[in-house]
């Protein structure tokens, strides 16, 4: 069975980020098979992982929907689109990536999301982790993209409008059907006012698992585009969510036992 790991938070906390480096650390580790999958329209995870054709769920839709002539006779629309999202996986050395992607014009991604959500069941037992970096805010956990998630990191920055928004998405995350073992949240680009904070965090009953400081090479690799593997071995950032994981994979055996 997989350990399905899943980001969430609001625009601009550096969910994908730490989506990105959870993979790395993963890959780094030889932690078994990874699937990492961009739920988030506005697809950032493949860059950061230094992927620079990304094959995306919705341009898969697009096409077939304006040349419907490829679909063979005797196979259903819906049928042939998710045999060409599984085919479309970018196999990376280590990895896979499954990416959704933006369409083109305004229109609902239910169409999109729901295929999403089939690939997810197919593809799930295949691999030993998957990583999942939701769509900014709530609306992948509204939309029931998993049935069950092991561990849920909810991404803040340090403000109170931050945390705000990460207990509802932790509040709206215990009102659905998804199981979710574990959750805590993260608190990233800290500039050391985290402690004005507590009072706040304290009122979101959520566990505070770390405090991930603003980094400068973090910082300059976003502006140049570089991938999350061109980071220093070094980096304070990756080694504080190498020890997220250590723990997180010291209470997953803990379960198993």
């Amino acid at each position: 069975m997989s350990n399905i790991i899943a980001i969430a938070g609001k625009g601009g906390t550096g969910k994908t980020t730490l989506a990105a480096l959870i993979v790395r650390i993963l890959k780094e580790e030889n932690e078994g098979s990874i699937l990492a999958i961009d739920a988030d329209p506005n697809s950032n995870l493949g860059e950061l992982l230094g992927i620079k054709d990304i094959s995306t769920i919705v341009e898969i839709i697009d096409d077939i929907s304006k040349n419907p002539g490829q679909i063979p006779q005797g196979v259903t629309k819906d049928r042939f689109i998710n045999l060409k999202v599984q085919e479309s996986l970018n196999e990376e050395e280590g990895f896979d990536l499954l990416s959704m992607g933006r369409p083109e014009g305004p229109g609902c991604y239910c169409f999109a999301n729901n295929m999403l959500r089939e690939v997810i069941k197919k593809l799930m037992d295949s691999y030993s982790h998957v990583v999942i970096d939701n769509e900014a805010g709530m609306e992948h956990l509204s939309r029931r993209l998993l049935g069950s998630i092991d561990t849920l990191f909810i991404v803040s920055d340090t403000t109170v409008i931050g945390i705000r928004s990460a207990s509802r998405i932790s509040e709206l995350a215990s009102g659905l059907n998804t199981k979710i073992k574990d959750r805590f949240l993260i608190l990233n680009k800290s500039k050391g006012n985290e402690d004005s904070l507590k009072a706040e965090i304290d009122k979101t009953a959520l566990n505070l698992k770390t405090v991930l400081p603003l980094n400068e090479e973090l910082e300059d690799a976003s502006v140049k585009g570089k991938s999350i593997f061109e980071l220093s071995d070094k980096n304070p950032v990756l080694n504080s969510v190498r020890e997220i994981w250590k723990y997180q994979k010291k209470i997953g055996q803990g379960r198993l036992a």
